[in-house]
């Protein structure tokens, strides 16, 4: 089953990045870079295949149980008119459901669909963006079926099932071997501690379930890893535990953003500036930084950098030798935080106070 005529298309960043809501329209076209993050290099991933033909009886047997409890989720940016496609699962009879927080992030029009060919509208109830995890409401009427989340720890070595939504497929099995627990994402601005497994994942699976041998929901599926060669790829999911603080606080209804400035910096020459430091490529537009005067690299006429932006080699005093360490400090900091910037710009050392915000308040920051 395909997008709505309305989305436009994304491909999925290799060396660690989100498995982005599928969509439809420009070829080339990238996610947009997160706040304070790093622009990663965008080369395509190949879109992973699981039939349940394909499956081994007790595989078939779990996909069969759990499918009826996953979802595809629409999301359309009314401002942009841009939008993608994910998936979700219901926790609760009611229609409430889990879903990656970068499905939904951008959007504010979710369309759910079931199994059974019934849409609904959605809203967001709760999210953790740090932890990449929303939990959604459908308006519908119940009783719909339900995913238990698991209340004991996964096994590494134990066979795995995600359900996803990629590559056209509508709600279908992606199997694989869970390899590691409590993942480091290597990148402050994805989630730390995850599940790491080899299930075959791709662009629309994002924000599905990851399914145990007992039909129990143990993680949200969320990003992937691609090696230099392109042949070895890993997938991750954020953990979800049955009464955990993550999903007491998504159910009480918080919503965790991130604090940003609104810089989004260069991988290619961030830490390799004299000073080391996260250059920052642009700066979004009503944004902390745009406010205080940070500056972007600038271009030609075709394209090329002519010259590059503020390069941002301290917070609060503490060394930031790359992006990365940038990212981190900001997002410890939190909302509300007013920060010092100490940055060089063509050659002379400098330093500005921000006043961090949420980063779904900055608007610039979807484009």
């Amino acid at each position: 089953m395909r997008a709505s005529p309305w989305l436009p298309v994304l491909l999925i960043l290799a060396l660690g990045a989100y498995l982005l809501p599928e969509t439809r329209g420009a070829q080339d076209a990238a996610t947009p870079p997160a706040a304070d993050a790093a622009e990663p290099a965008r080369p395509g991933v190949p879109t992973g295949r699981g039939l349940p033909g394909s499956l081994p009886e007790a595989s078939r047997a779990v996909f069969r149980q759990a499918r009826p409890a996953t979802v595809r989720i629409e999301s359309l940016d009314l401002m942009t008119q841009e939008g993608g496609i994910g998936t979700g699962f219901f926790i609760t009879p009611d229609g409430q459901l889990l879903t990656a927080y970068h499905v939904v992030s951008t959007g504010s029009l979710f369309q759910v669909t079931t199994l059974s060919g019934q849409s609904y509208r959605a809203q967001v109830v709760g999210f953790d963006e740090q932890a990449d995890v929303a939990l959604l409401k459908v308006q519908g009427r119940g009783p719909f079926p339900v995913l238990n989340l698991v209340t004991r720890a996964p096994r590494v070595g134990e066979m795995v099932l995600g359900i996803g939504n990629s590559g056209g497929d509508f709600l279908q099995p992606r199997r694989g071997q869970l390899l590691n627990l409590n993942v480091e994402a290597g990148r402050a601005d994805f989630p730390q501690g995850t599940l790491e497994m080899n299930a075959p994942l791709a662009p629309g699976d994002s924000g599905g379930p990851v399914v145990d041998g007992n039909g129990q929901a143990i993680g949200v599926i969320s990003y992937i890893r691609v090696d230099d060669s392109g042949l070895t790829r890993r997938s991750y999911a954020v953990p979800v535990v049955e009464g955990n603080q993550l999903i007491t606080a998504l159910r009480a209804g918080e919503k965790r953003d991130v604090g940003v400035a609104g810089l989004i910096f260069d991988l290619i020459h961030s830490g390799r500036t004299d000073p080391p430091g996260a250059v920052v490529t642009r700066v979004a537009r009503d944004s902390p930084a745009a406010r205080a005067g940070l500056r972007g690299s600038e271009l030609d006429e075709n394209g090329n950098l002519t010259r590059l932006g503020d390069i941002i080699v301290s917070v609060n005093g503490q060394s930031t030798p790359d992006a990365d360490a940038v990212i981190r400090a900001l997002r410890g900091a939190g909302v509300g935080a007013a920060v010092t910037l100490g940055y060089v710009r063509n050659g002379q050392p400098a330093q500005v106070k921000v006043t961090l915000v949420a980063r779904a308040s900055v608007p610039d920051l979807r484009e």
